[in-house]
């Protein structure tokens, strides 16, 4: 997924403030989803059926910022997914331009509903489990 730098990005000296690498994996995981080649809202109501007022949370999240990001790139993000289990999915995402590896995060995001972890419904999991 391509993410252009804008204004609101940067800090005072034109450079991605560091938090706004978050930003950007979220929409690289959303965008996730899209790709799976599955229709997000179909999908959702499905979970909702078997785990009503389900959520995907970040577990975890171990990032390594290597190089700065400035005002007008355009930057890769890039999400593969590592290991999907019965109640969570670990993903490499990675923020990338051109060639150059900007960040590098390894994210472990849950399934949960009624406030504990539950196991990613069926069609969720195995529509991940094709791209694992």
């Amino acid at each position: 997924m391509q993410v252009r730098v804008y204004f609101e990005d940067t800090d005072s000296g034109q450079i991605v403030y560091h938090a706004n690498f978050l930003r950007f994996m979220e929409r690289g995981r959303t965008n996730y989803l899209r790709l799976l080649g599955t229709n997000q809202q179909a999908l959702l109501e499905e979970a909702k059926k078997d785990a009503p007022g389900f959520a995907f949370v970040v577990r975890s999240m171990t990032i390594d910022f290597l190089k700065p990001a400035i005002l007008d790139d355009l930057l890769e993000v890039v999400t593969v997914p590592l290991d999907v289990r019965g109640a969570s999915i670990v993903l490499l995402q990675e923020c990338r331009r051109g060639s150059d590896l900007l960040v590098s995060a390894r994210i472990r995001v849950a399934f949960i509903s009624g406030g504990k972890a539950q196991r990613i419904p069926k069609d969720l999991r195995l529509a991940m489990e094709k791209r694992a």
